[in-house]
């Protein structure tokens, strides 16, 4: 069974992305541009959730 972590070798800030990224098998970068797209567009809470989710996954 796959388990979401923050990655430690795919990181700018937390791993968050990069752990999504691993963890569906896609492309970092993708879901760091995906993230920031969505970001513009709801005034903050992207961002509320990436810190949320940086505070509660495990580093990998």
């Amino acid at each position: 069974m796959k388990k979401l972590y923050r990655s430690a070798s795919s990181h700018y800030f937390a791993g968050v992305c990069g752990g999504i990224g691993e963890y569906f098998n896609i492309d970092p970068n993708i879901v760091r541009i995906v993230a920031v797209l969505l970001g513009f567009g709801s005034f903050g809470t992207v961002l509320l959730v990436y810190i949320v989710a940086a505070l509660l996954l495990p580093l990998e």
